[in-house]
């Protein structure tokens, strides 16, 4: 399915936000991590703007890449978003250093 130009531009964001997120962690460990709370704060962020843009992408596009966890992303955005006294630092470790690599590889393939 070729890509609308809103699709295309979401996502972008979600590449840009995804990318940004690995730089931010780049040569951190977890103790590192959760001993720092301006780089928890600005991961959080990265990831809630992913979910947002996933949540704004057009759901025939969607539909058409279910190999992509749209759900769950959105969901994230929704727990940063609404729940955010809920939110484990650990967990926000896992989505950036298993499930951000894992998905950006899926985000460059759409693109293009």
């Amino acid at each position: 399915m070729p890509l609308n130009e809103r699709d295309a531009s979401y996502l972008s964001d979600m590449l840009q936000a995804g990318r940004a997120i690995q730089d931010f962690i780049a040569g951190v460990d977890l103790k590192g991590f959760l001993g720092n709370h301006m780089l928890q704060a600005a991961v959080e962020r990265k990831v809630e703007i992913l979910g947002q843009a996933a949540r704004l992408l057009s759901e025939e596009f969607k539909r058409a890449h279910p190999e992509v966890p749209w759900k769950v992303i959105v969901g994230m955005r929704h727990v940063l978003a609404h729940e955010y006294g809920e939110i484990k630092q650990d967990r926000m470790w896992t989505v950036a250093t298993v499930h951000i690599p894992r998905l950006l590889p899926q985000l460059e393939r759409l693109s293009v």
